[in-house]
């Protein structure tokens, strides 16, 4: 509790155009039980987010979501802490996406904004990325959120270049999302942990609400 299958649905029904999910190898957030349920449940698009392991790829291709997000994850972290080093693990992340793709399922792939990583995971076949958003919203001062937010501007832009569909997420809130949403390159953007927090004081499905009204009234993306 509470549970995930009754937030996805809120969330559906005040305006998220799709619902990402986390199945983690320890299982701290969700389970194999959840992912099943939400896959019947889920109108829109169900995202499972994944790190590119044996067990959880085999979760995946039997669940068969609309997309899965690859991301690197580490037993001790409360969170994913970075994007993925595509450059590094190109090969391996190669043949993942390829599974993926025999089943028809889109990948994207959770990277930092670097013109390195873009290009690897091109490379390997991703169909998008979803670009880390969190050094922007852990910046502390107006010129550190600046330098970030044109870094993920640029890469956002040169991703659409390169032929990639252009995702964006992580520690965004109802402070720092707009400037975000108002990167045209940028096709969604996936945001959770402030909504979670919202929804204790206004409840989940107006928290849901009150960010898809930011979202597109900067002009920018799908939320999910």
């Amino acid at each position: 509790m509470p549970d995930p299958v009754e937030a996805a649905i809120a969330a559906e029904k005040n305006g998220a155009d799709g619902i990402v999910c986390h199945l983690r190898e320890d299982r701290r957030h969700i389970r194999d039980d959840d992912v099943k349920r939400l896959r019947k449940a889920v109108t829109t698009k169900l995202d499972l987010e994944m790190a590119a392991t044996s067990e959880i790829v085999a979760v995946a291709l039997r669940i068969r979501p609309d997309l899965v997000t690859l991301v690197p994850e580490h037993r001790k972290e409360l969170t994913t802490e970075g994007g993925l080093d595509v450059v590094r693990g190109r090969s391996s992340l190669k043949k993942v996406i390829g599974r993926f793709h025999d089943r028809g399922i889109p990948v994207s792939l959770f990277i930092d904004p670097m013109k390195s990583q873009v290009d690897a995971s091109a490379e390997a076949g991703a169909d998008m990325i979803e670009i880390h958003t969190g050094e922007y919203a852990d910046a502390r001062t107006v010129a550190k959120a600046a330098s970030c937010l044109g870094k993920i501007s640029a890469m956002a832009k040169y991703a659409a270049g390169a032929g990639l569909t252009v995702n964006a997420g992580h520690g965004l809130d109802y402070k720092n999302t707009r400037e975000i949403a108002r990167i045209g390159s940028i096709e969604e953007i996936s945001i959770g942990h402030a909504i979670v927090v919202r929804a204790m004081e206004v409840g989940f499905g107006p928290a849901v609400s009150e960010m898809v009204q930011l979202i597109t009234t900067a002009g920018g993306a799908p939320s999910s």
